[in-house]
């Protein structure tokens, strides 16, 4: 753990809140130049995050935790203001900073005329919450963080999506049931390993630290851990989302902006996974690997379902949502499995399918708008009429199912290598979701971009300029982590060899807590 001189974290969370603030509480400044301000002040940021990622954080050690500062707070409950970063968590924070402006820029002309800065606003306050959450160092702090942004995430959704209003309301209120329903059942958790390691704490001020944490909970007897570790793994599974609680997924990114979706699925469901690396395995690991089996299980599940459920729908935002589900089950199956090599793909997977996926619902969302339904039976023959989307939908879907040279195949092809060493089933029902990945991506493609253009359709604009510089630093991040992803795998190697599940401590420490 290395302090900071200075709060590089703080400051990252502080830029976007302060600029939500000031466009939330400055209406005139809002409607005349809202987006500008926040495209500006998002900008700042990703610039500040560069900097602390080149500059400040020390990638020699990118297990340790960095950029470290911690603050009192409630010292009577053991609250406090702590934030740091190991790189899984630096890198999760590039990757949302860095999504944003690109979903600002994606989306300048949707806003409504009367007030072009709000929802942009809201973008702001959710970039705030991201870097908080990818950066809590006590578990309060993370959990309120993971229920605050729901506020800006309601909004976007039910005020601010796509088509009518009914549906949209009913989908955000969906969304926002299952979340603070998982939220409600971590904090039972929270609250039953306050009660239980309030004694064991030396200095309680700092209890929910997560140094204090990794010092009483890996020792803790396993129906503790096991009590923590199921409260918690109900938040994250529905947020990952997991097959049976990821129903939601679908009905959201059907009425959400293709923007709203980026953010929702390649940052912010990536708190369910973050979690369960973070949290799950490092306090509880004696739980974890008990329920190894259950969980593998159940990712395997999320991926067969998955994919066979996008082959079924009409919907193109469905379908794109419901790709995601088959694709947070390979993270699932990488982060339980109990392999370090798995464990590491998972990791990069989360980074991968953020570019990819950010790709295809900004696509998507594009061609239903020129379109006028996202309804795919309505299109065929778009490659002839719009060429340059149709070419980058199909390098985003081929991304997405790991061709070889983009960002998909490296974080898929570890994650079953490290399966197939520690399970031969596993990994041959997680193949044939890799078959159904192919499917669900070249039928669509087939569907909508090939043969003749169809009646009404024959005059749709294709990409702009600015909708191509949206398009620019997706797909150069794809080929990048394709063709050059050892970097990143070199960072993210001894975060996964300080929390594998096969190590001898986590032995001693099962063995312990059963006796």
């Amino acid at each position: 753990m290395v302090a900071a001189n200075f709060p590089w974290l703080s400051v990252l969370v502080a830029v976007p809140a302060a600029g939500a603030a000031l466009l939330g509480f400055v209406p005139p400044l809002r409607r005349a130049v809202g987006r500008v301000v926040a495209l500006a002040i998002a900008l700042v940021e990703l610039a500040l995050g560069v900097y602390v990622a080149a500059s400040v954080f020390d990638w020699s050690a990118p297990a340790s935790y960095q950029v470290y500062e911690s603050h009192l707070w409630i010292p009577q409950i053991g609250i406090t203001w702590s934030l740091g970063v190991s790189a899984l968590g630096l890198v999760m924070i590039l990757l949302a900073i860095g999504l944003v402006p690109l979903v600002l820029i994606a989306g300048w002309d949707e806003d409504d005329a009367a007030d072009r800065g709000a929802y942009p606003a809201l973008v702001l306050a959710l970039q705030a919450f991201m870097v908080v959450i990818f950066a809590a160092y006590d578990l309060t702090v993370f959990y309120f963080a993971f229920e605050a942004m729901l506020v800006p995430l309601y909004l976007m959704i039910g005020r601010y999506g796509v088509g009518e209003e009914a549906a949209r309301h009913k989908a955000a209120m969906k969304f926002l049931l299952y979340s603070l329903f998982g939220g409600l059942v971590m904090l039972g958790g929270i609250l039953y390993l306050w009660a239980m390691s309030s004694n064991a704490a030396q200095d309680v001020s700092t209890l929910f630290r997560m140094d204090t944490l990794t010092q009483i909970m890996p020792n803790a007897p396993m129906a503790v851990q096991m009590v923590v570790f199921v409260t918690f793994m109900v938040a994250f599974a529905i947020k990952a989302p997991m097959v049976p609680v990821h129903t939601w997924l679908p009905d959201t990114a059907a009425v959400a902006r293709p923007g709203t979706s980026v953010l929702l699925v390649g940052v912010l469901d990536k708190i369910g996974t973050f979690g369960m690396i973070a949290l799950c395995l490092q306090l509880t690991p004696a739980a974890a690997s008990s329920a190894k089996w259950v969980m593998c299980v159940l990712a395997v599940i999320s991926i067969l379902w998955g994919g066979l459920s996008a082959n079924g729908q009409n919907d193109i935002m469905r379908l794109v949502s419901y790709t995601s589900v088959s694709h947070f089950g390979f993270m699932v199956l990488g982060i339980f499995i109990g392999s370090q090599i798995a464990l590491v793909g998972a990791m990069f997977y989360m980074v991968a399918h953020g570019v990819s996926i950010a790709a295809m619902f900004l696509l998507s969302g594009w061609l239903s708008r020129r379109g006028g339904t996202q309804d795919m039976r309505e299109y065929v023959g778009m490659q002839r009429v719009t060429p340059v989307l149709a070419g980058l939908w199909l390098v985003s879907g081929l991304a997405s199912i790991a061709l070889p040279g983009l960002s998909g195949f490296v974080p898929e092809y570890l994650v079953l290598m490290g399966t197939w060493s520690v399970s031969a089933p596993l990994a041959l029902f997680a193949v044939l979701g890799v078959v159904i990945a192919a499917l669900y991506v070249l039928m669509p493609y087939q569907r909508v971009f090939t043969g003749a253009p169809g009646a009404g359709k024959e005059d749709l604009a294709d990409l702009g300029a600015r909708e191509r510089g949206v398009m620019v630093p997706l797909v150069a991040a794809m080929l990048i982590l394709g063709i050059w992803s050892a970097p990143l795998v070199s960072a993210l190697t001894p975060v996964a060899s300080d929390l594998d599940l096969t190590n001898s401590q986590v032995g001693a420490t099962v063995e312990g807590s059963a006796q």
